[in-house]
């Protein structure tokens, strides 16, 4: 079959050439209209369900609310994990489904579990909600906007009703959560004792402020031929027609206003969850999420003209920041280092081929295969649905240097043997054609075996399941389908381009450097094949050495990435006020930006309303893009910042990145690369539990930024019924809790509408009289016979209780989160462990689990050592099948643990370790490496099929694979130095280390073999 494709392409090469080139065309056109990404598609399938629970502890959340829903979830087909946060008046649950679930059908199967408990909720308790159809991965901007004059509550109406709407409506966009600023509202503040004067009940002004916002319809009229639409328009939006509202009589009859018992005004809503600035500066943040499966660099430019249009409308002192955090921004970054490293290799590549073959035509032949097979991989990515990012870019670089191997096999063979050819006499040349069909026929097996096995090597890759899966088998894709692709063209479209050398064959000599090379190589191999057992043993004891430093190396997950940016956690002690947080976080936001580095700073405080990401009162998070323009290095730069961000008094600070935290966050549900999960029912044990964690881990090298999650206990306001008192008085507990929800809390009677824009009415008591306890146990209660101090009805009482409360798999959970810096992630880990079991005594009915990064790195290190075992089998086979020896087969596995050399010494001499991609570099090694021993064992049994002796066999096969086994060596290694050399630059994190165990490998094993292999062949086939 192959020398019939063969024969078909010389048969018709001009349609090979055109189809060439309408391939290259169709491609080009399709590339510019693929998206492009930083990474694939890693969200994880999970749907947050999001519920309000009015003024409820964090308790009552967890009982009343959190924990049904966990129920109901956590039983739903295809639900691999649930995690919940219950907060005062806030319950959020993560119903994390299996990969490869769609998203559509995991919603609608937790919309239907919800069906089932909205009606057992309390009441006061709003309807569940499901969060964005997105995930933490899915936030593409943040948009701030601060002003010098507007006033906080005109910019947070501006964000809320002006630039939210706009982003909302630019497709692609999932949610817009708003942070900061005030929330305009229309406030009812009663005055207690002028009520008590007055007589007035609070359900006289409930009433009344209702009616007053409440529009009827009066039906239909007909008059003078016409058809009048009847309406009671009794809605006002005016403080000062609320104020005249008639809330009863006083008693020389005249009525009561609602402004004799209230002050009726416009204000901010209270209480407020969260606050946030831009460069010290309070201002409005806009998280934008995209939707699932949006592009983020398209999404990004619509976004960015949507604000541009938006801008054009706003007062001229309100400024729309857009640089604090940007997704695109690394994106463009990692996806043109990738892109640039690309096009670097292909000149390497390049070079190589004309130093080797002294020939433009053959060097530009042997090129032809790069942009083909590149863009039959891209096409083949976006007809399987595939994005064009990082991962899949970075295959096509690790790749390049392979890409033109089965070319250079075929066009070396082909100008050796036109080269030939043309030496003979001129009546005993063969035709063109002919020549040109017979080296292509002997090189096909070999080309193709050879594809097969490097595709073989990679098949563990392709069963990676979860992030890691995710993330590697697009590069894994791209890998193999340019590899392939450049196989096809090496049969079709390269022995078709070789027809047309003659023209370039003009002496039969090899050039200048081939000649040198094979002269050193002839005598180097003389004095191997002379001292045989010196070159095995010296073979076998540096694979033993590489192997003892193997067992040395440690262990990650995936390299840490350079983002170009800080997300800083400063977290304090639960119940501390906004403003006590907010000046924490300003001296963390204020040392930032005396960092040289750092361009700019925003700040969160809190959390947004029905925002996923359930930041407690307590915690700021801080985004800090940098730019290391000082000459100062990544690792001193980052140094420097946890040093200066010790000195913040009172807190705990994490620092991280991005898209790092994010994906942390969606491996464990923490913003760090450790999590040790302690579960037990009791939160003050756990909190006791916790910090006997951290003690723990204090003394552990390389771990920092540990924190503990910070459930505590946080003052509360208890309000004990005494019911006694309460029925002598007559008053229901119905009654009382209505009391001290509007009152207190304050309750939201309804809407008004100003332009357009909904405004909540509130009512409850004057700030005056519900500031501290003794003013609330003053507060006057409605009784059947009068009014009656709350004290009188009610014990209030200073008491505790917890802020948070987080669960994971319908159990309280507790989580002590660190990272590593300088160490590897295994060791830190295993030390952190040992540590954990010999000083933290575990009480009955409490555990200890570690989370985090290292779980992914211990299952995809498992998958690939099992499946590398079957790929190796593979790999044999197909060899045994090729030679149609097993022996022959054996010779060529058993020099692979050479590659390992190289691969081994570039890691110890590089960081020293060993992460899920430098093992999948050792694995794609291994087959990439027995392209060279098969062109050696493969010409030595043609040679011994022609009569030769097998030293002669073994002289002659070697120099005649000399030029293409170190071709296609220096091409697959040097194509790697731009991803090696550029190991920190965004996007070459996860590519580098397989480069660089591949380099380092083809090094060595290029090395080993020209030698080791004839020793062994010889050896092995002297008396056969």
């Amino acid at each position: 079959m192959l020398n019939a494709i063969i024969r078909l392409s010389l048969a018709h090469r001009w349609t090979v050439v055109f189809v060439a080139l309408l391939t290259l065309g169709c491609g080009l056109w399709t590339v510019g209209r693929m998206e492009v990404d930083v990474f694939p598609d890693l969200n994880a399938p999970t749907v947050v369900v999001m519920t309000e629970a009015g003024g409820m502890a964090a308790e009552e959340v967890e009982q009343l609310v959190t924990f049904p829903i966990e129920t109901v979830v956590n039983g739903a087909a295809g639900v691999r994990n649930v995690r919940s946060q219950s907060s005062m008046g806030f319950s959020v649950v993560w119903a994390q489904f299996d990969w490869g679930t769609d998203i559509y059908r995991a919603r609608q199967i937790v919309s239907e579990k919800l069906s089932e408990v909205e009606g057992r909720l309390p009441v006061g308790v709003d309807r569940p909600v499901l969060g964005p159809q997105s995930s933490i991965l899915g936030e593409v901007m943040i948009v701030g906007l601060t002003a010098s004059t507007t006033s906080m509550e005109q910019l947070r109406t501006l964000a809320d009703w002006t630039l939210r709407p706009r982003l909302l409506a630019t497709g692609g966009v999932a949610s817009v959560s708003v942070l900061g600023g005030d929330v305009r509202q229309l406030q009812v503040l009663l005055h207690p004792e002028r009520m008590r004067h007055h007589g007035v009940s609070l359900s006289a002004v409930l009433d009344a402020v209702e009616g007053a916002v409440r529009n009827v319809a009066g039906g239909v009229v007909y008059g003078s031929g016409n058809e009048y639409v009847v309406r009671g328009d009794v809605h006002t939006t005016s403080p000062s027609h609320l104020a005249a509202i008639a809330v009863g009589s006083a008693t020389d009859g005249s009525p009561l206003l609602l402004g004799h018992v209230a002050t009726v005004r416009t204000g901010a809503a209270e209480p407020r969850t969260g606050a946030a600035s831009v460069g010290g500066k309070a201002a409005v943040l806009l998280t934008v999420t995209k939707q699932h499966g949006e592009g983020t660099l398209s999404l990004t430019q619509r976004l960015d003209a949507a604000l541009a249009d938006v801008a054009k409308g706003l007062p001229a002192d309100v400024a729309i920041h857009t640089d604090i955090f940007r997704q695109s921004r690394f994106i463009d970054a990692a996806v043109g280092n990738i892109r640039r490293a690309l096009a670097e290799g292909a000149v390497f590549v390049a070079l190589v081929l004309f130093v080797f073959l002294m020939n433009p035509r053959t060097t530009a032949i042997s090129l032809a295969t790069i942009p083909l097979a590149l863009l039959v991989a891209l096409l083949v990515l976006h007809a399987i649905g595939l994005t064009v990012n990082t991962m899949s870019i970075g295959g096509m670089a690790i790749a390049i240097g392979s890409l033109v191997d089965d070319a250079i096999v075929d066009v070396e063979n082909v100008y050796r043997r036109l080269r030939l050819n043309a030496a003979l006499p001129v009546g005993e040349r063969l035709p063109v054609l002919r020549v040109v069909y017979e080296a292509s026929r002997e090189v096909r097996v070999p080309i193709l075996v050879s594809t097969l096995i490097v595709c073989a090597s990679f098949l563990p890759l392709f069963f990676l399941s979860g992030l890691e899966g995710r993330m590697l088998v697009p590069l894994g894709v791209a890998f193999v389908v340019s590899l392939a692709a450049s196989t096809l063209v090496a049969l079709t479209l390269t022995p078709v381009l070789c027809s047309f050398l003659p023209h370039g064959v003009r002496h039969t000599r090899e050039p200048w450097l081939v000649r040198r090379l094979k002269g050193g190589y002839a005598r180097l191999l003389a004095v191997a094949l002379a001292h045989s057992r010196w070159v095995v043993g010296t073979a076998v004891a540096l694979v033993a050495v590489a192997v003892g430093l193997a067992f040395t190396l440690g262990r990650t997950f995936l390299p840490p990435f350079n983002e170009g940016s800080l997300t800083v956690n400063v977290s304090t002690l639960p119940g501390v006020s906004l403003e006590e947080s907010e000046r924490i976080g300003r001296q963390a936001e204020t040392i930032l930006m005396n960092i040289p580095e750092v361009r700019t700073v925003a700040r969160k405080t809190g959390r947004a309303e029905l925002d996923e990401h359930a930041l407690d009162v307590c915690v700021s998070e801080i985004e800090a893009p940098f730019q290391l323009d000082q000459g100062r290095s990544r690792a001193q730069f980052m140094a420097d910042v946890r040093q200066r961000l010790s000195h913040v008094g009172g807190a705990m600070v994490e620092v991280g990145q991005p898209i790092s935290h994010r994906i942390d966050a969606m491996l464990s549900g923490t913003k760090a690369a450790i999590a040790v999960k302690v579960y037990g029912p009791d939160l003050r044990t756990l909190y006791r539990l916790g910090q006997q964690v951290r003690s723990a881990g204090e003394g552990v090298e390389g771990l920092v930024d540990m924190a503990v999650e910070q459930q505590i206990e946080r003052p509360q306001l208890r309000i004990v019924p005494r019911r006694a008192m309460m029925a002598a008085r007559g008053v229901s507990p119905a009654a009382l809790a209505e009391a001290v929800e509007v009152m207190v809390g304050g309750r939201v009677v309804g809407q008004v509408y100003e332009e357009g824009r909904a405004i909540d009415l509130v009512v409850r008591a004057d700030t005056a009289f519900r500031g501290n306890i003794a003013s609330i146990r003053q507060m006057a209660i409605d009784t059947p016979t009068g009014k009656v101090p709350l004290a009188a009805l009610a014990d209030v009482q200073s008491a505790s209780g917890p802020g948070t409360i987080g669960r994971e798999g319908v159990q309280r959970k507790l989580v002590v989160s660190a990272s590593v810096e300088g160490r590897d992630l295994r060791s830190a880990v295993d030390e952190w462990t040992q540590r954990i079991a010999a000083d933290v005594s575990l009480p009955e009915g409490y555990r200890v689990e570690m989370g985090g990064q290292f779980e992914n790195e211990a299952a995809a290190s498992r998958t690939l050592a099992l499946l590398s075992l079957f790929a190796a089998v593979v790999v044999f086979a197909l060899m045994a099948h090729q030679f149609g020896n097993v022996r022959q087969a054996a010779i060529v596995m058993a020099t692979l643990p050479l590659a390992l050399v190289g691969g081994v010494a570039t890691l110890v001499l590089g960081d020293g370790v060993l992460s899920i991609p430098a093992i999948i570099g050792f694995i794609s090694l291994f087959g990439i490496a027995t392209r060279g021993g098969m062109l050696l064992v493969e010409r030595y049994a043609h040679l011994r099929r022609t009569g030769l002796s097998v030293d002669e066999c073994v002289r002659r096969g070697s120099l005649d694979r000399l030029n293409p086994i170190l071709m296609t060596a220096l091409t697959s290694a040097l194509a790697l130095v731009p991803l090696v050399v550029g190991d920190d630059l965004p996007g070459n994190e996860i590519q580098s280390p397989m480069a660089k165990v591949l380099l380092g490998g083809l090094a060595t094993s290029t090395l080993l073999n020209v030698f080791v292999m004839p020793v062994v062949y010889r050896a092995l086939h002297r008396k056969s």
